[in-house]
């Protein structure tokens, strides 16, 4: 489990870089100010669920807490962050189903929140 922990957060974050530089230098002129924003917005909360999966990779190996944080938090990612990237290029795309996508980051949200307290509840065992 850890090794796949590790890998998906050495994946993730290498993405993030990828779509942040994407962001400051491929979207700067495509996309407005706002839409930029929640690009970023985007990055920086997929960096920061990154580190958080590095940290879980230190816990037990077959904690069903940590394989929960584990799936949260990597679900979360793809839902908070990819609908916030798909709504920063609404205008590009010209997709329809992006308008309907914005219920999306709430649950993404959750996912993020419900890492975190199996996490904490995984420390509390510990």
């Amino acid at each position: 489990m850890n090794k796949r922990i590790l890998i998906t957060a050495s994946l993730l974050g290498a993405v993030a870089v990828m779509l942040g530089a994407f962001g400051a230098h491929g979207l700067k002129k495509t996309v407005n100010a706002g839409d930029l924003e929640i690009w970023a917005k985007g990055v920086e909360y997929q960096f920061y669920h990154v580190f958080a999966l590095l940290f879980l990779a230190r816990f037990k190996i077959g904690d069903k807490l940590v394989k929960l944080s584990y799936w949260f938090f990597t679900f979360g990612i793809l839902l908070f962050s990819g609908s916030l990237y798909l709504l920063a290029t609404r205008g590009l795309l010209n997709a329809g189903f992006v308008d309907y996508i914005g219920p999306v980051t709430p649950i993404g949200g959750l996912l993020l929140i419900l890492g975190w307290l199996s996490m904490f509840l995984a420390a509390l065992k510990e």
